[in-house]
């Protein structure tokens, strides 16, 4: 595709983020909107998610957010039209300490008076809930009916799709490497395959953001680290597997096809683009899986890879417009939880290009915050 030579809005990131504020933005009747990816579409985080959706957050925004995305997910097969295969499983969080427990009935409270149904189960009931799980040590559990998984794949395809059928253009293969300025006001986006000229461009590069915001001189503290998931062969019991997280080990697994995906954050994995699978993190994960599912030692694995988590300092995403170059705006640094909240931030990102108000304020998530040391902190993170 012959790159434009100019753009009213220039989308940096092909993930869901970028695909979401392109199809909104194009939707909403704007010109002109290019999207720029240095690989393929999803190519970066988002199609090497575990696909997870919720709403179960501790904090106000993020249950919003969350929210706002899962009512946009079960309409996606209308707007922007593709089916994504979206399945309500559920959302089960496993809780083996005191602090835990007392941690998420605060969250339970809070993510009730936004409208969502989580509630707080004993062990006996997460066992009925999610059968293969062994509940020795669980002293409760947090569980909203609400909350599943879907397919990344499809949710950027159906917003790619959905864009261009509004008159956007997404471009592959094409790396940004400048941004020309005058004084505050931006001029031009470079690229690996030309210039296009434009007045507004939107950071959605995930973990790559942060030498994004230095080409401008904004600081965007998004760290990268490695994260991988496994895929089992059929298991023979046919029993409902919701989402299931052992929030002391932050092991979780699901369904998938007739198998079980699962995967674990490792503490210990040092920061760095790495996306080759590594042996490093089998000793923790075989003990979370002895510990919580000890039935899945005896099923193979066939297949699995390794993606990017784009981490901030507080676990919680940025979203705005940097003050020092005007009408350069990000959202990005979701820390794991960008494709929960990818249709809620392209509403978001629509807004203030367009200058209006937003159905939820994002002003907290102003980079900024860590200038002044204004952490937001996010306690339900995997």
């Amino acid at each position: 595709m012959t790159l434009p030579s100019s753009a009213d809005v220039v989308i940096i990131g092909g993930g869901v983020i970028g695909t979401s504020i392109a199809f909104h933005l194009a939707e909403a009747g704007v010109r002109d909107v290019v999207l720029l990816e240095r690989g393929e579409l999803g190519s970066g985080s988002t199609c090497r998610a575990a696909g997870g959706v919720r709403a179960q957050f501790s904090d106000a925004l993020n249950i919003q957010l969350g929210a706002r995305s899962m009512a946009a997910y079960h309409e996606f097969g209308t707007r922007p039209g593709q089916e994504i295969d979206l399945r309500t499983a559920g959302y089960l969080f496993l809780l083996s300490t005191p602090d835990q427990v007392a941690s998420f009935e605060e969250s339970v409270k809070l993510q009730n008076a936004h409208g969502v149904p989580s509630r707080l189960v004993e062990p006996a009931e997460a066992k009925r809930l999610s059968p293969l799980v062994e509940t020795d040590g669980v002293l409760a559990a947090a569980f909203s009916p609400d909350d599943g998984y879907c397919t990344p794949e499809s949710v950027v395809l159906g917003y790619a799709t959905g864009a261009r059928r509004h008159g956007a253009t997404l471009v592959t293969h094409c790396e940004v490497i400048g941004v020309k300025t005058s004084g505050n006001d931006v001029h031009a986006v470079e690229t690996t395959r030309g210039s296009i000229a434009t007045s507004t461009v939107v950071c959605a590069a995930g973990a790559w953001s942060s030498a994004v915001g230095e080409l401008v001189g904004v600081r965007l503290p998004v760290t990268p680290y490695r994260r991988e998931l496994a895929f089992t062969e059929p298991i023979a019991a046919d029993v409902p597997i919701p989402m299931t997280i052992d929030f002391a080990s932050a092991f979780y697994f699901r369904r998938e096809g007739r198998g079980v995906m699962f995967g674990m954050s490792d503490p210990d994995e040092p920061p760095g683009f790495r996306t080759h699978r590594s042996e490093s993190w089998l000793e923790k994960l075989t003990e979370a899986i002895a510990s919580r599912v000890p039935s899945l030692l005896d099923v193979g694995l066939t297949t699995g890879w390794a993606g990017l988590y784009e981490v901030t300092p507080d676990h919680n995403a940025l979203i705005g417009e940097a003050p020092e170059i005007s009408r350069f705006l990000y959202a990005t640094g979701f820390s794991g939880h960008g494709f929960m909240q990818g249709p809620a931030v392209g509403e978001v990102v629509r807004d203030l290009v367009l200058g209006r108000e937003p159905f939820v304020d994002v002003g907290r998530l102003d980079a900024r915050r860590f200038d002044n040391a204004e952490l937001r902190t996010e306690s339900n993170y995997v």
